[in-house]
């Protein structure tokens, strides 16, 4: 396990196996930011020369690495990006993007420009999300070793900050993981097991419903999208409680352990990546062990709506009608459409806890991609102030995401024949907003409620950037802790 600490020593005198510093851009090529004088001058103040020399520019996301020579204990000097104008997500990325390259590194410094706490937090994130690598399936020389030991160049004053940086990274790395491991190894008993351990370790209230308790509580939803799979479904509660908390956060998080689709089948390249499609519920379970470290004041109960997708001659058929938790009837004709089906009963029993807010996070639609594509998530509410709030919250915490309406006239594309409202409608455009109309439906009266879809921010297809990796991103964790912080002090 990677340890983080703080180190007051000049760069030039550690005896690391390299030193990150930052470099911004310049009319002659880049020049060393605050945080590398000191190798400046152990390097007879020829560092900006080499790095133009190797065709550094200093722009953000540029990564070049160069020799010490013997100049410095240190065998290299990696040279970060900022950009023009840094703010915190540029220190982030940059961070991430230096630790990525020096995988298979043990002791690396970290010398970032870092002169505030906020900013010492963000570099301390970025680099142990940046360091992050999931080996749990790789054999011999196909895994990435990542660093040992970090040592943010950093007074002692600001241990908080990165103590809030462990706390936070370990529970983005946590979601990371659950994304990442593959269906085989991942399924809802297994999900609601590992709901069950992250509870114990941060002394979280935990209650799990199985299968015979779902069909008993009537839980159609979730217990109809799995009755098609060999792996029963679960919902599990978390609950998070301070002494002096006046408000309470309810989250909702989408935990689906694989999509096939069910009878209304995917085509397989819409499959490969279907394990991802838990998560909203990883999220959840990220926050909430994160909230229960920071100990802001405020109450937050989680619900993971948790099951598998399959098809199979018990699976649910388009045109079944299903009961959802508190009597709500759905119409399902679209099997495919199961996360709304699943959430729809998490987000009714949630409001029995008096929540003053709502949140729901899901790998809801393929909308959202086509929407606002694979980095930004797509924030809808039944309140305008508490969007806008909520899409404040995401910017602050570091994560993208855009506000989008609910029409109200989306509502009669659901309409159903037979039920009081149908899963999917006859139309396709506009299908992230649709969906959130659909969850509308279940949120109980006078309750605020949001819903972000993480379709495409929740597993990044694509190579590395920053301090993201490919696969699992832990997106939308970061969002509902500080959300939680902003219920605590009143911002929301």
């Amino acid at each position: 396990m990677t340890s983080i600490s703080l180190d007051s020593a000049a760069p030039a005198t550690l005896d690391v196996d390299a030193i990150v510093i930052g470099v911004s851009p310049a009319e002659a090529g880049a020049v060393p930011a605050a945080g590398a004088e000191g190798l400046d001058k152990a390097l007879d103040g020829r560092l900006a020369d080499a790095l133009r020399a190797l065709g550094a520019t200093g722009k953000a996301g540029e990564v070049v690495k160069l020799p010490t020579l013997g100049a410095v204990p240190a065998t290299v000097i990696v040279a970060a990006g900022l950009g023009e104008r840094p703010a915190a997500e540029d220190l982030r990325r940059a961070a991430g993007a230096a630790l990525r390259a020096l995988a298979g590194s043990t002791r690396v410094a970290v010398a970032l420009p870092a002169a505030s706490s906020g900013e010492v937090e963000a570099v301390a994130l970025g680099a142990l999300l940046g360091n992050y690598s999931f080996d749990a399936f790789r054999t011999g020389d196909g895994r990435k070793t990542p660093a040992e030991e970090i040592r943010l160049l950093a007074p002692a004053s600001e241990e908080d900050a990165v103590g809030r940086a462990r706390i936070l990274a370990a529970s983005i790395n946590l979601v990371r993981d659950l994304v990442n491991t593959p269906p085989s190894h991942l399924s809802p008993e297994d999900l609601a097991g590992e709901a069950e351990r992250v509870a114990g370790e941060a002394g979280l209230d935990v209650e799990v419903l199985d299968e015979r308790a779902l069909v008993e509580g009537g839980y159609g939803g979730i217990a109809g999208v799995g009755q098609g799979s060999v792996n029963p479904p679960r919902l599990v509660r978390l609950a998070y409680s301070h002494p002096e908390a006046s408000k309470t956060l309810a989250l909702v998080g989408k935990g689906i352990t694989f999509d096939s689709g069910g009878l209304s089948l995917k085509p397989s390249e819409a499959m490969d990546w279907m394990k991802s499609d838990m998560g909203g519920a990883g999220a959840v379970l990220g926050a909430l062990q994160a909230i229960a470290g920071l100990r802001p004041k405020v109450n937050v109960v989680g619900y993971l709506a948790i099951a598998e997708n399959m098809p199979s001659g018990t699976a649910q058929r388009p045109s079944d009608v299903l009961r959802i938790y508190g009597g709500k009837t759905v119409e399902v004709l679209n099997t495919d459409a199961e996360g709304r089906l699943v959430m729809a009963d998490a987000i009714v029993r949630a409001g029995e806890d008096s929540p003053d807010l709502l949140v729901d996070v899901a790998t809801l639609t393929g909308a959202q991609l086509v929407a606002l594509g694979t980095r930004t998530t797509g924030v809808m509410a039944n309140d305008d102030a508490v969007r806008e709030k909520v899409v404040a919250a995401a910017g602050r915490a570091g994560e993208a995401s855009w506000g989008m309406p609910l029409p109200a006239e989306l509502r009669k594309g659901l309409d159903s024949a037979v039920a009081d409202i149908a899963n999917i409608s006859g139309e396709r455009w506009g299908g992230m907003l649709v969906a959130g109309v659909f969850l509308q439906e279940f949120v109980p009266d006078g309750v605020k409620w949001a819903h972000l879809d993480i379709a495409g921010p929740s597993f990044h297809k694509g190579e590395p950037y920053g301090y993201t990796p490919k696969g699992g991103t832990g997106a939308a964790t970061r969002t509902l802790v500080q959300i939680a912080e902003d219920l605590a002090d009143g911002t929301l």
